[in-house]
């Protein structure tokens, strides 16, 4: 199987990439279960209507780990490392709702005389209607 690795010299400042999903009800069951959060706002209908929201919620999670795919399969791509992040959730998220992940160059930078090789990526998700539901920034290690 060939797979292409990413490259550091091959990106520069500005670079994006986007992948988008619409959330359904399997993806906060399987994402309750993968992460063990049971929240009754995001698995339970009858919980979820007695609060401000009326509906259920996703897990703020799972829409930073658009991100996380985005990450390691499109900007930078596989060898990739994902070293650290910053994240904000801005905006709730609903069963229906599509998300659009967006990952930007922002920096690239080396250490140890240019044998760790480092890029900053600013990172946005927006729903359907371009409200943006989660900010943030990551660190990456290119292997």
């Amino acid at each position: 199987m060939d797979i292409k690795l990413a490259n550091w010299d091959e990106f520069k400042v500005g670079d994006k990439a986007t992948i988008s999903k619409t959330v359904t009800e399997t993806d906060i069951i399987l994402f309750a279960s993968i992460s063990q959060d049971f929240n009754p706002l995001h698995v339970n209908d009858a919980y979820a209507k007695t609060t401000q929201f009326k509906r259920r919620v996703a897990h703020g999670s799972l829409s930073f780990s658009l991100v996380s795919g985005l990450l390691g399969t499109t900007l930078p791509g596989p060898g990739t490392l994902h070293v650290s992040q910053k994240l904000d959730f801005r905006k709730p998220v609903f069963i229906g709702d599509t998300l659009t992940a967006e990952a930007e160059v922002v920096e690239k930078f080396t250490k140890k005389e240019g044998t760790l090789k480092f890029l900053r990526i600013r990172t946005n998700v927006v729903n359907q209607e371009n409200l943006l539901v989660t900010e943030g920034e990551v660190l990456v290690i290119i292997l």
